[in-house]
């Protein structure tokens, strides 16, 4: 299904067009919100100071009580890249501080669900902990905080989810999105919290004398960890986030990243000193989710915490494993997925429900947010993918789109149909659930009604914001590299996308579904490689289609040490 080609209305004087700044990319910062030159500065300096992060000096005073009293400490995770990169954050950064005993549990996904449950608690107890912490997770988890308590152990919530009506009792809560936070930035994903946390422990002890006898940490060791939980959690890059993420790709670049990472960047074949966010979300993230989706996230974890490279290569090298295993089901559930679909022949837009819900007995548990998430950007509409979980339930994995809050719709279809929804929780562009699986069908048509009740100002047709078309002079390899660089981009702040009408010159397929093209700009003779991921094989190759319309991004092609451009395409119409 085409999307709709929008093109960015920016005004021709932008703020910092005699700052040295290539105009075109002085166009794309404007488009995107950019006001002057100062704002392109991500330095550490102009991070957000963590005082006014709500409860973060209570938060410090805890953690710097346990590590003075040689309390025992266990971080309880998430199963996502996000979850694992807090994880391995927070027992990395305790340690370094002087602490002895910090260990780490993630919920098995398949066992024991999301979050700080009262049985991950009791898992937890074994190793008789004072104090749990949790990264990315905790702000629902009302029961599970109760559970710990009866058992004597106090709970420190980390998370930037959004909390529901009741908060659990914990002993404190450190989250930008809690009632009463005035944190001017919601757009922290869970490490960037407890980053932050972390950032208000060490002044902590600071202030208590703690770093007399002993070296001072420096917290910016742990920026790539931050930068890749970041990218992966796909959060908005307000300003805040683009520091961080910056920062943390510097050190990458730098080889001073932790050999994890290095040794991820290895197995997906990107080279360090030039990666940038996309490599972050799209070739380590999957991996390390991988893990979470098939197996045990602590594997992840373990590859992200280890200190030489030829475990890290090793652990990296599992991860590939399970990451390839992991594709394999995807195409297989999509394939049923797409079935599914051709039944209800859904053949035009105005044929498309406002919501989608798929179920199929024996689809994956840990890979139905993916399924959610193609489907969702095949149809442009808000998608939930089903699976069986135990005792009776199904699991639900929902991704939304644009102006179609997912996690308030299921909060509204949970109120108006009480008992219809287990239990859910998630943000605004996707959220998990469990339902009774006899619930199933009435729980479809509730989530179809409720989001009709919100769709009437919601664009349902997906579109592509294009910064419009380039001249064939701008089709230089110097400007393909400056706007690579250029970033960060990512969510809120994406990076640039063109359109423009082109001649094919020639036309292939490479593996089972990769368009190679050779293009000319219209009106000129240059020359340009172009490649298509992902096109419809019955598609193409049309060797009867001479003139294409395609929204494109510039990038830069390195093979055998040679770069070169090479315009990678988002949508491709003929003529």
């Amino acid at each position: 299904m085409h999307k709709r080609i929008r093109r960015r209305q920016v005004s021709s004087n932008t703020p910092f067009s005699d700052t040295g700044t290539h105009p075109l990319l002085a166009r794309v910062y404007h488009a995107r919100g950019v006001e002057s030159s100062a704002q392109l500065d991500l330095s550490l300096e102009h991070l957000l100071p963590p005082t006014q992060l709500r409860n973060v000096d209570r938060a410090a005073t805890l953690l710097a009580d346990a590590l003075a009293t040689d309390k025992r400490i266990v971080v309880i995770g998430d199963f996502d890249a996000d979850g694992a990169t807090s994880t391995a954050l927070a027992v990395s950064a305790l340690r370094a501080f002087g602490a002895r005993h910090v260990d780490y549990l993630v919920p098995n996904r398949f066992e024991y669900g999301y979050g700080l449950t009262p049985e991950i608690v009791a898992l937890a107890a074994q190793d008789k902990p004072d104090l749990i912490i949790t990264v990315d997770n905790g702000i629902s988890s009302l029961e599970g905080v109760a559970a710990a308590s009866a058992l004597g152990i106090a709970t420190l919530i980390t998370d930037h989810h959004l909390a529901g009506r009741e908060l659990p009792q914990a002993a404190v809560i450190v989250n930008p999105n809690q009632p009463g936070c005035e944190f001017p930035s919601k757009a922290l994903a869970g490490v960037g919290v407890i980053f932050y946390t972390l950032l208000a422990l060490r002044a902590e002890l600071r202030a208590r004398g703690w770093f007399t006898q002993r070296a001072e940490v420096n917290l910016a060791q742990f920026l790539d960890l931050v930068a890749l939980g970041t990218v992966a959690d796909v959060v908005p890059l307000d300003r805040n986030n683009r520091i961080l993420v910056a920062e943390g790709l510097r050190r990458i670049r730098a080889g001073q990243s932790r050999p994890g990472i290095l040794a991820l960047l290895e197995v997906a074949s990107r080279q360090y000193a030039s990666v940038v966010a996309s490599d972050l979300g799209f070739a380590i993230a999957p991996r390390i989710n991988a893990a979470g989706r098939l197996e045990d996230m602590s594997i992840g974890i373990e590859c992200l915490l280890c200190e030489d490279m030829a475990t890290a290569r090793s652990q990296a090298s599992r991860l590939h494993q399970i990451n390839q295993e992991r594709r394999v089901i995807e195409q297989v559930m999509q394939d049923e997925a797409l079935r599914i679909l051709a039944k209800l022949e859904l053949h035009e837009a105005s044929n498309l429900p406002v919501a989608m819900t798929l179920y199929q007995s024996g689809w994956h548990q840990g890979v139905i947010g993916i399924l959610a998430s193609r489907i969702k950007d095949r149809l442009h509409r808000p998608t939930i993918a089903f699976a069986d979980g135990d005792a009776g339930e199904l699991k639900g994995s929902a991704r939304s789109i644009p102006g179609i809050h997912i996690r308030d719709i299921l909060d509204a279809v949970a109120t108006r149909h009480p008992g219809l929804v287990t239990r859910f929780g998630g943000h605004a562009m996707a959220a998990g659930l469990t339902l009774p699986r006899e619930a199933y069908d009435e729980f479809a048509a509730a989530f179809v009604a409720e989001v009709e009740r919100h769709a009437q100002d919601v664009h349902l047709q997906a579109v592509i914001e294009s910064d419009g078309e380039l001249a064939a002079e701008d089709f230089q390899l110097a400007l393909a590299t400056q706007l690579r660089f250029a970033g960060p981009w990512g969510q809120h702040f994406p990076e640039p996308v063109f359109d423009g009408r082109f001649t094919v010159v020639s036309q292939r397929l490479v593996g089972e579904k990769h368009l190679k093209l050779v293009l000319s700009p219209a009106g000129s003779d240059t020359l340009l490689d172009a490649i298509a991921f992902n096109i419809d094989p019955r598609v193409w190759p049309d060797l009867s289609v001479n003139a294409i319309e395609i929204a494109y991004r510039l990038d830069v092609n390195e093979f055998r040490g040679q770069r070169s451009v090479q315009l990678m395409v988002e949508q491709l119409v003929a003529c």
